[in-house]
């Protein structure tokens, strides 16, 4: 321990007075490569090394007296290999960007695929080296100043996507489906504690612990990557002890919450608010998370759905009563597309058209519900419907 700290020391007295230089951490338990690795970075001018090891808990240790910028991690290490020692370290430093090493392609390639930046071949070539780093120093915090998170909008609605002061987010993409399953999951759960047992069954279940483990770091790791890159201000946790995670999401406005806040402010609607109403209905472009099959989004996406359509059938019929019809029915429509079988939506629709003496559309509208319902259910709309159809059939052609 003594020698440990020792080390430590030194490290921080020689690189003390270098403060603009990227740091760097090196993790290998391969003397050698720790020593090759060393030397060629010493040959970098932007990169000052501030610490080696070949003990990873030693690293892990180290690595918040050190404050590194970089870490270059070894995968294949004995005891605590490197994705578990990143999930220790990301969590210790979680602005570090790391660079895994490995000496088997395939293994670097199936298992840890995070693209370019994030892994290097062994033994590491100079000029593939030069090329990390010169991506590196373009993403490495501090080269451009974090945005607000109160600027920063989650999009739920239909899929998972990032904004910032109104625009969408450029080029930010999920490694994996596992990644965007992973974040959805912690979203969905965000500012609670999630065991890590139930995210290896929820995404791994038919696969051994052991390895189940691995990719969940492994995951973990790329959702990190992910949001740190597009400088997306959320934290992932770890809890109690490394057994389980939570995202903290304070700051970061989330749609479905912002949505749902709004319909509770809002008081009853009249001719003073129905705009923002109308605004805040427009907001559900579609079901929560539901481009995704999410077995586990299924009560929250009904919840929602519910409080959509009892909000989206009150603001119709408060345009029906003022004799809003293109408003009415704009929204009427808009509720039938997304609730196909709501059979009073079509009625009311009906009933509109009637008003307006749009008798092909009376027509169309009853057909497209007898279809819809044969087609999908093998049933026929409700006798009330079915009865008010008739008798305007009669009304309507007596004297044709």
């Amino acid at each position: 321990m003594f020698a440990l700290k020792e080390k430590i020391l030194d490290c921080i007295l020689l690189t003390g007075g270098v403060m603009n230089l990227i740091r760097a951490l090196l993790v290998d338990d391969e003397r050698l490569a720790i020593i090759k690795l060393e030397s060629m970075l010493s040959e970098v001018k932007t990169v000052q090394v501030v610490g080696s090891f070949t003990d990873p808990a030693q690293a892990i240790e180290a690595a918040p007296l050190l404050h590194p910028d970089l870490i270059f991690l070894d995968i294949e290490m004995p005891e605590l290999n490197g994705m578990q020692a990143a999930e220790l370290l990301q969590n210790i430093c979680p602005k570090a960007m790391i660079v895994f090493l490995t000496a088997y392609n395939s293994f670097a390639v199936e298992a840890f695929e995070l693209g370019a930046l994030d892994y290097l071949l062994k033994p590491v070539n100079r000029s593939r080296l030069q090329t990390t780093l010169q991506r590196l120093e373009e993403r490495l915090p501090g080269q451009s100043p974090v945005p607000s998170a109160e600027n920063t909008l989650i999009r739920c609605f239909r899929s998972i996507r990032f904004e910032r002061s109104g625009s969408p987010l450029p080029n930010f993409r999920w490694r994996t489906t596992k990644a965007l399953e992973l974040f959805a999951y912690l979203l969905h759960n965000r500012n609670r504690y999630i065991n890590k047992d139930v995210l290896l069954e929820l995404l791994w279940p038919d696969i051994p612990s052991k390895n189940a483990s691995t990719l969940l770091y492994t995951t973990i790791y790329q959702v990190r990557q992910g949001l740190k890159l597009g400088q997306i201000e959320l934290h992932i946790s770890n809890v109690s002890a490394g057994e389980g995670y939570m995202l903290e999401s304070d700051g970061i406005h989330i749609d479905v919450d912002d949505w749902e806040k709004g319909i509770q402010r809002l008081s009853a609607i009249t001719m003073e608010n129905h705009l923002e109403h109308q605004l805040l209905s427009d907001l559900y472009i579609g079901d929560y998370l539901g481009d995704y099959d999410f077995i586990w989004a299924e009560s929250e996406r009904q919840r929602l759905r519910t409080i959509w359509v009892h909000h989206a059938m009150n603001l119709a019929e408060f345009y029906s009563t003022y004799n809003k019809h293109a408003e009415a029915i704009t929204v009427y429509q808009r509720i039938v597309h997304m609730q196909p079988y709501l059979e009073q939506a079509h009625l009311k629709l009906m009933k509109i058209y009637d008003s307006l003496g749009e008798r092909t559309a009376v027509e169309d509208q009853y057909t497209l519900l007898s279809g819809i319902l044969h087609q999908e259910l093998s049933i026929v709309p409700i006798a009330d419907i079915t009865r008010w159809y008739e008798e305007w059939k009669q009304d309507n052609y007596r004297n044709i």
